[in-house]
């Protein structure tokens, strides 16, 4: 997938430019679309991105990937360099949901269309197109939830490991394991803190819980990759197994090989298909077609050791 701009690509520049100028309407078959992503090296985030980069092949769409590496400051320069290289719509795995509303404005005042794809914007109101893939992240939290009350009988003590805390993505998970939890009276949330969404952090986070030696009988976690780096101290420490549930999100291939071995419950978000349906709804905004909707969500699926094998393949 090339990364640089293309012979083709300044050509449709120029094009674009001249046609601006006339007055003319872009035509449908301009397909070239900058894509920024929060992180390259996150487990989950590389499937979104293999499923737009998929996508793209299939429609005969260029593609120019750049990587964020967490920095809100490097996101926005990416945005305005995709920008002033007359890309025909922008895609954006947000580093900071709260910082949404810069970049809105400047795909709005370039009138290039812009969409979030797994990590949006804060705000549920968006400017005309400007549009959002993702998945509700309270019916994931909801899931984990229920599933890890259902093991736990209704009873127990609940410690949850947090994502991000500029990501829009760990209120809404962590709101809905509370609420779950909330409604039985005999289990209870006794800590609460965030690991990043990190498999390194939770390890080290996981292990101070254990060392404070209070009672832990499950583990949410806001994703896979924290929920195995509880698995990996509890190992360390001597209590793994079924005394202690832990559940994560996301499905990812680790996440699937935890499921297997019946030491992670968690919940499939469906990566690859925000990725895809990203590009698709790029591709449609660029056209002018303005009558889907602004947010489009995937759903959620639980994935538990009886149902696993049916999302290796996804």
């Amino acid at each position: 997938m090339p990364t640089g701009i293309s012979l083709t690509r300044i050509r449709v520049a120029r094009i674009m430019t001249v046609c601006l100028g006339l007055g003319v309407a872009w035509p449908a078959e301009a397909t070239t679309i900058g894509v920024s992503i929060s992180h390259f090296d996150e487990n989950f985030l590389t499937i979104v991105r293999n499923g737009i980069a998929s996508e793209a092949k299939a429609k005969g769409v260029s593609v120019q990937f750049e990587d964020a590496q967490g920095d809100v400051g490097r996101q926005i320069s990416q945005v305005q360099n995709f920008i002033s290289q007359h890309a025909d719509a922008i895609i954006v795995n947000a580093v900071d949901s709260g910082e949404s509303r810069k970049l809105n404005a400047l795909a709005v005042k370039a009138k290039i269309p812009l969409v979030y794809v797994n990590r949006g914007p804060a705000e549920t109101d968006l400017p005309a197109g400007i549009a959002f893939v993702a998945s509700d992240n309270r019916v994931a939290g909801r899931m984990q939830g229920e599933e890890i009350a259902r093991l736990l009988h209704n009873k127990g003590h609940v410690v949850i490991m947090q994502g991000e805390l500029s990501d829009e993505a760990t209120s809404q998970r962590t709101s809905g394991v509370e609420e779950i939890i909330a409604r039985h009276p005999d289990m209870k949330i006794t800590k609460k803190q965030t690991a990043n969404y990190q498999r390194s952090d939770a390890i080290n986070l996981m292990t101070n819980w254990l060392t404070e030696g209070d009672r832990i009988d499950a583990v949410a976690a806001n994703n896979d990759e924290m929920a195995i780096g509880a698995i990996i101290a509890l190992k360390q420490n001597g209590a793994s197994g079924p005394a202690v549930i832990v559940g994560g999100v996301d499905a990812t291939h680790d996440g699937l090989d935890q499921v297997a071995r019946g030491t992670l419950i968690t919940v499939f978000q469906d990566g690859g298909g925000q990725g895809s349906a990203a590009l698709d709804k790029a591709l449609d905004l660029a056209k002018g077609d303005r009558t889907g909707k602004a947010i489009e969500l995937i759903p959620f699926q639980l994935v538990t050791q009886a149902n696993y094998r049916n999302f290796i393949s996804k």
